[in-house]
């Protein structure tokens, strides 16, 4: 994860209208190989990095929030630029709006966000080869057993 004093962070849509911040270091970053998340994106994974929603600054531009179905059934939200309908972060039903899910292939510098664990790793492309010093799980885990602690005590503060 990068350091606090790599922040912030900045991103934005394709087609420019849209812009944002992150003030902070991400809570995690996962990169996700369920099949979900392969149809979503059109891609072999997904890369999010976890933030407080009140850590992410719009700087310019507004969002078009696309209610989309999710896997667990309780559906996400998808903030996109209404131009050129790139999805700049979400929002799954379990963290509410508390917890934007950023694309991290929407940061300026995406380098500075490697993933912290690969997740649902059991349906990854096979042709997708993992790096050894990142962990990995088949499904999905316990955050108590991969989050630092001062991340897990940032997801308590905001989300009770």
């Amino acid at each position: 994860m990068t350091e606090d004093n790599d922040t912030p962070l900045e991103g934005g849509c394709t087609c420019g209208a849209v812009r944002y911040r992150m003030t902070s270091k991400p809570m995690f970053v996962h990169c996700c190989h369920c099949r979900w998340c392969q149809r979503e994106t059109g891609a072999s994974f997904a890369l999010n990095a976890m933030i407080e929603a009140d850590r992410v600054e719009l700087l310019s531009g507004t969002l078009e929030t696309v209610d989309t179905p999710s896997n667990s059934g309780k559906g996400q939200k998808y903030s996109r630029c209404p131009s050129c309908k790139i999805a700049l972060w979400s929002n799954y039903a379990g963290a509410n709006d508390a917890i934007h899910f950023v694309r991290v292939g929407t940061l300026d510098d995406p380098d500075r966000l490697p993933p912290d664990i690969h997740i649902f790793t059991s349906t990854k492309q096979p042709w997708v080869v993992l790096p050894p010093d990142t962990p990995a799980v088949e499904e999905f885990y316990r955050r108590s057993e991969f989050w630092p602690e001062e991340s897990l005590e940032r997801r308590k503060a905001v989300l009770g």
